[in-house]
């Protein structure tokens, strides 16, 4: 009559009555395997105690548990379909948990045994049919309660709609900041469903919860998926953890802080017990110094002065301690720059800059400056080449008009004005007497060569006779 699923979960998706020999027959109504329990590790151990006990956890719609008492004793496990009381009629839900863990989630709970329901039975084939069909509406019915509350002008929002097992009552899950008028609500909702209605408000944890979605760490909502219990989140847990208190960083999808800021919180008390308060002052030479930085992991802590805050210094957390008991002796110490190297404002500038939001802007700002400054100088670099090309254009014009000109002057160098009179000729044959008495001097001289390189021949006499001859 159950499925053998060890997944608790919504018994919207819980497994029929028919079981195949891999399992269950239909994977989409297995029961709800996104939802984990509690892992029970006493369910394959004997109890030697007499005493059995005989209450167990059931889970209905998303993360809706309660405990009902077994007293017909049927034999029951985890993922065992039942029928139990409710008022009125009667619910289907799915076991969670059986066992001995059982009254230790009571005891954490806080549950009374004595408001605990009864279990009716194992549900048969008729509870299930019912149930399945009321599910089925349930999406419907959430649309058009939605547009019920929008029309009054109600000031909410319905999350998440459960129909009991027998479709004898509809429970509306809702969120609101204000307190909510639901007097004519519920006659309108009454008059359109013909059913009872149960109007439930959550906040919004349980919201985000039923709907889901997916977390910053890329996964999905722990919430939605296994958690099933809210712890209270405060921002002493993000001081602790060293984390900068931005709630865009902080915040779920819930608008609320992470669960998830829980998961580290005990590892870091730890580490942080062996460390010295961050209230911690030191009495140095130079001047007082406070502690304003932690490093969980590297165990040290950085040290700037009250004066100049510039400047940090980090230390080891055992360097620190023997500085603060030579304090308590009442001596001071070095100053910091002696005991340690500095490390710059990058630290602040650093932690500026995450805190702030528009971080991203000014480095888009910059480099859309450097952009349209370089886009700046091609232009300017273009428009001067079209001026040189411009000007080289009107030089050619120029020249081509001025070349006629030059070409008169070049080809009559000696010309003169019209209005001068030209000189006359000389043949260069008609020679006047004095000229011609000169030339003829100058021809009996042999021309001297003024070339030193050039060798000088003797004169050649012709050969002498030969008398004999």
């Amino acid at each position: 009559m159950s499925c053998g699923c060890k997944t608790s979960g919504d018994s919207a998706h819980s497994c029929g009555p028919k079981k195949t020999a891999n399992g269950c027959e239909n994977v989409n109504t297995c029961g709800n395997s996104y939802k984990l329990s509690v892992f029970d590790w006493l369910s394959n151990i004997n109890n030697p105690a007499p005493n059995r006990c005989d209450f167990v956890e059931v889970r209905f719609k998303n993360d809706r548990k309660s405990f009902y008492k077994n007293v017909n004793n049927i034999p029951l496990h985890i993922g065992s379909v039942i029928t139990v009381e409710s008022s009125p009629g009667h619910d289907v839900g799915v076991v969670s948990l059986t066992g001995e863990l059982v009254k230790i989630q009571m005891k954490k709970k806080k549950f009374s045994e004595e408001s605990a329901l009864k279990i009716y039975r194992q549900a048969n084939q008729k509870d299930l049919e019912v149930w399945q069909e009321a599910r089925k509406k349930e999406d419907g019915v959430k649309l058009e309660a939605r547009k019920i509350a929008q029309r009054l002008g109600l000031e909410m929002k319905v999350t998440d709609v459960e129909y009991q097992g027998d479709s004898s009552k509809i429970t509306f899950y809702y969120t609101a900041d204000n307190r909510i008028d639901f007097r004519q609500l519920i006659k309108d909702y009454a008059s359109a469903f013909r059913t009872k209605i149960d109007m439930k408000q959550i906040g919004f944890r349980q919201e985000a919860a039923k709907v889901g979605g997916i977390g910053s760490c890329g996964r999905e909502l722990c919430c939605s998926t296994w958690l099933t219990d809210f712890r209270s989140v405060n921002t002493n847990v993000a001081r602790y953890q060293q984390l900068s208190i931005n709630p865009q960083k902080l915040a779920g999808q819930c608008g609320k802080l992470k669960c998830c800021l829980n998961y580290e919180l005990d590892s870091y008390l730890d580490a942080l017990s062996n460390f010295p308060s961050s209230s911690t002052t030191l009495e140095t030479e130079k001047g007082k110094a406070f502690c304003i930085k932690i490093d969980v992991f590297k165990k040290k802590m950085w040290f700037a002065y009250v004066d100049s805050s510039i400047a940090w210094y980090d230390f080891d957390i055992d360097l620190v301690k023997k500085l603060i008991s030579k304090n308590k002796r009442g001596e001071k110490t070095l100053p910091l720059e002696d005991l340690k190297q500095p490390e710059t404002s990058t630290h602040t500038i650093d932690l500026i800059q995450e805190n702030n939001v528009d971080r991203f802007e000014k480095k888009n700002r910059g480099n859309n400056r450097n952009r349209n400054n370089q886009s700046n100088q091609n232009k300017q670099n273009n428009n001067q080449q079209s001026q040189g090309q411009g000007q080289g254009q009107k030089r050619n014009r120029q020249e081509r008009q001025e070349r006629p000109e030059r070409s008169e002057k070049t080809e009559n160098p000696n010309a003169q004005s019209a209005n001068q009179p030209r000189p006359q000729k000389q043949h260069p044959q008609q020679k006047t007497p004095v000229e011609k008495a000169v030339n003829n001097s100058d021809a009996d001289k042999k021309p001297q060569s003024n070339n030193p390189n050039k060798k000088k021949f003797k004169k050649k006499y012709p050969p002498k006779k030969d008398n004999n001859a």
